[in-house]
């Protein structure tokens, strides 16, 4: 088929804004060649041309969400979409490929949100309601509106508003890593994490690890000889200086040094 006769034919897919007639031609042909014979190439070249859908959609759903959803993460949900989106999409049909697949590629995003979302849907329902009204009584009133004006705009009981507040409290969730503060400098940037050490808390790890080293270290000194243990025990527990335990020992202070030497290098 030429370039001409090929031009002429209606382009059901579509192309993507901006694109030129060879451009339209070439993504036409893949999605011929993938249709026909399921090509694995062919889908990759499908999959990065209609790449910028996923961006797009992600960016849309994420203007929505909290701060600390990634937005790579929504991209690779929304790359899914996409993917099935190629595969159960029939070209020959009167509906361009975008319009298709942004629903998909939407639909692939929530899916995988409410997935690794743990509170049920009610309660985020209510969340979103109570926001509502707090916004509502903060422009009409030009204050914040106490417990008892938010219960009775929401038409429930003070007790009854104050027991859901305290479930919505325990619903939100944060990083440790997220930044909490920064400085000028980026290395002055503080996290949450930061802000929950206990100087005075004990080191679970750190006591492990001492643990084990004075266990290795007692085990490596019953295997010196007595000559070596009683250097060690004269120098580092009573305190004497290399002369005093050679004129115990009746040898020179350089033997002791020798000996001292010999005993840490082996430990």
């Amino acid at each position: 088929m030429t370039n001409q006769d090929a031009s002429q034919r209606p382009l059901r897919s579509g192309a993507l804004p901006g694109e030129d007639i060879d451009d339209a031609i070439r993504i036409r042909h893949l999605w011929v060649e993938y249709k026909r014979t399921g090509d694995r190439k062919s889908r990759d070249e499908l999959i990065v041309e209609y790449s910028p859908l996923v961006r797009r959609v992600a960016a849309r759903v994420g203007a929505g969400l909290p701060s600390q959803v990634d937005h790579a993460d929504l991209i690779s949900y929304g790359v899914f979409g996409l993917i099935d989106a190629i595969d159960k999409y029939d070209p020959e049909r009167p509906v361009k490929f975008e319009t298709y697949a942004v629903s998909r590629i939407r639909g692939a995003i929530i899916d995988e949100l409410r997935s690794l979302d743990w509170i049920p849907r009610s309660i985020r329902s209510r969340a979103r309601e109570i926001e509502r009204a707090h916004a509502t009584l903060e422009a009409k009133l030009h204050r914040n509106p106490t417990d008892a004006e938010m219960a009775e705009f929401l038409e429930v009981t003070p007790h009854e508003y104050r027991a859901t507040m305290k479930g919505l409290s325990n619903t939100n969730i944060l990083a440790l890593d997220e930044v909490t503060s920064a400085g000028s400098d980026r290395t002055e940037a503080m996290t949450l994490v930061d802000t929950l050490h206990d100087a005075n808390a004990l080191d679970p790890a750190g006591s492990m690890e001492s643990e084990e080293t004075q266990y290795l270290l007692a085990r490596a000194i019953d295997q010196l000889g007595e000559r070596e243990k009683f250097v060690l025990a004269l120098y580092y527990f009573e305190n004497m200086t290399l002369a005093e335990i050679g004129a115990v020992l009746g040898v020179t202070e350089s033997r002791i040094s020798q000996m001292h030497t010999k005993a840490v290098t082996q430990l």
